[in-house]
């Protein structure tokens, strides 16, 4: 197997080139786009081996840091309707990652709780995203890295600013 060879200054000739493409701003939806789905698939092929399915994660994620959500808390907090959130945790409770209980001070609530599989989970959860994450960002410098969260966060800020409610209508 050959090695790169080496300049005077003792470095390596890297193989890949940057991309030299005059990107413009309708570039930015699809490479975005096409990014986080990639990103989206890695994580969840990862997860399988978990037995936890793709949007899973967020939930136990979310659980770990604030035990004892109710359903409706978990849809905002992960951004998805409550019928989504509720069909996820009749899943996940089948699955064995949670548990629902009625809250102690409210009878009329229920929240969603983590066993015991489900607080072992988050491990493997943040193994996995920190194995995607590298992938994704092989070659990059940790400047570069610093500067792409950096600009997806502006860009997620400038879009959570003008988000809109979605209401759908009753019927149609």
């Amino acid at each position: 197997m050959a090695m790169g060879k080496k300049h005077k200054d003792g470095k390596k000739n890297k193989s890949k080139k940057k991309d030299q493409t005059a990107y413009t701003l309708a570039d930015l939806s699809p490479a975005l786009t096409q990014a986080a789905r990639s990103m989206r698939t890695v994580l969840s092929r990862s997860l399988l081996e978990s037995g936890l399915y793709a949007g899973q994660d967020g939930v136990i994620l979310s659980l770990a840091e604030t035990d004892g959500m109710t359903a409706g808390g978990l849809a905002q907090k992960l951004g998805v309707k409550a019928p989504t959130m509720t069909r996820t945790i009749g899943r996940m409770e089948a699955q064995g990652f949670l548990e629902r209980k009625p809250d102690a001070e409210d009878a009329r609530l229920t929240k969603v709780y983590l066993t015991e599989l489900g607080r072992g989970s988050v491990k493997a959860i943040e193994m996995a995203a920190s194995a995607c994450d590298r992938t994704a960002t092989l070659d990059f410098s940790e400047k570069e890295i610093r500067n792409l969260v950096r600009l997806l966060k502006a860009i997620d800020n400038n879009l959570q600013a003008e988000a809109v409610p979605f209401e759908e209508p009753d019927e149609i």
